[in-house]
């Protein structure tokens, strides 16, 4: 069985036998063309970017702006997301994580003041803002900041 395996008809070509001479199709210049750097055996290993020895056009452009390599991320929540805690719960970072609130790694978290908080909530997080905070404490919670 194994011995009468054989590709699906079309899938095999032949190999195609370039510079045997002009009646094959493919004689003297082998199907490269005339004159330039795609004629040459290395001429098509440039990269993709390549323009041809013009000058490349990530130099033509002005450089603009910097990054700040101090520059600090967070994690951020937004009161809405808080929802799936209920009333009264105590959520800090372990379990904003196991629930799927924010992905895990180790950026601080920061809880903004979008939507509504559920009530007699205890937040334990590295940041909140002050409006995050006002509508936590007018809901009957207290926000906690851990370092």
């Amino acid at each position: 069985m194994l011995d009468e395996l054989k590709p699906r008809p079309g899938a095999r070509q032949p190999a195609k036998r370039v510079g045997r001479g002009l009646g094959s199709g493919n004689g003297k210049t082998s199907g490269r063309g005339e004159k330039g750097q795609g004629k040459r055996s290395a001429g098509r290993e440039t990269p993709m970017w390549f323009e041809g020895g013009q000058m490349p056009l990530v130099r033509r452009l002005p450089k603009r702006g910097f990054t700040n390599i101090f520059r600090k991320t967070w994690r951020v929540v937004n009161l809405k997301s808080l929802a799936v805690f209920g009333d009264g719960a105590i959520v800090d970072v372990a379990a904003l994580e196991a629930r799927g609130v924010i992905q895990r790694n180790k950026a601080p978290v920061k809880v903004l003041g979008e939507g509504d908080a559920p009530k007699n909530l205890t937040l334990q997080v590295t940041a909140a803002s002050a409006s995050a905070i006002k509508k936590i404490e007018d809901a009957g919670g207290k926000v906690e900041i851990v370092a």
